[in-house]
């Protein structure tokens, strides 16, 4: 019986990838990769070669059934990777490991790149406790999520485009306070990797002045819980 392999691959630095992933893609009786485009760029930058099938938001749940039979048919395994990080965080994979387990086939996931974590443990706030909401909503439910970090003690992690970061920070000055600390953290482990600390005030007034580019990671201070008295 044949397994569900989860590769991770590098965010942008060639050398993020371990050997572990190398050998997961070359071994795969098949990968399935969320653009086969870009991870054929990346076998090739890394001289390797793999069998391809795309798989991506937009057919995932109409092949996810005929997957887990290939999956299950493999005489190795099946490999899963997203176009950057680790698939199933904010990108395919959720469908075809939940189906996988249910089909009581085995499921491996390797460790390696993701930006939430060198985004959060690099930002200078608490990452004991953290949150991780994936990408804000673009307008159903945008508001409404935005609201409940308000009262969220802990670290909050987000993803968010660059065309929609100036309406963020204004969202988290109008509903969190204008002194909520942030850390916008821009093309992780890329040649322009940037930190921008400060209030929601002070990262609003920089980036009306600056276009975000590049792909980001907005980490939010979780919100100071009152001290208790004596009496409560």
């Amino acid at each position: 019986m044949g397994k569900l392999v989860l590769v991770p691959t590098p965010l942008g630095n060639l050398g993020d990838i371990t050997e572990r992933a190398k050998v997961a893609l070359v071994e795969a009786d098949l990968v399935l990769a969320e653009d086969t485009r870009t991870t054929g760029k990346l076998l090739k930058l890394l001289g390797l070669e793999a069998k391809l099938r795309s798989y991506h938001m937009h057919n995932e749940h109409a092949h996810t059934e005929a997957l887990v039979k290939l999956v299950e048919a493999s005489s190795k395994h099946v490999a899963l990777a997203s176009d950057a990080g680790t698939p199933g965080i904010s990108d395919p994979g959720f469908l075809l490991v939940r189906a996988c387990i249910q089909a009581g086939l085995v499921v491996e996931a390797l460790p390696g790149p993701t930006a939430l974590i060198p985004a959060l443990v690099a930002s200078g706030f608490p990452c004991d406790r953290f949150v991780f909401e994936g990408f804000v909503p673009q307008k159903k439910g945008r508001q409404t999520r935005i609201q409940t970090w308000r009262d969220e003690a802990r670290t909050i992690v987000a993803y968010e485009s660059p065309h929609r970061l100036r309406k963020l920070l204004g969202e988290v000055v109008e509903w969190l306070g204008a002194d909520r600390g942030m850390c916008v953290v821009r093309e992780l482990s890329k040649i322009h990797e940037t930190y921008h600390r400060g209030s929601a005030a002070e990262l609003q007034a920089y980036f009306s002045l600056t276009e975000p580019r590049g792909e980001l990671v907005v980490i939010i201070e979780g919100a100071k819980v009152p001290l208790k008295t004596e009496n409560e």
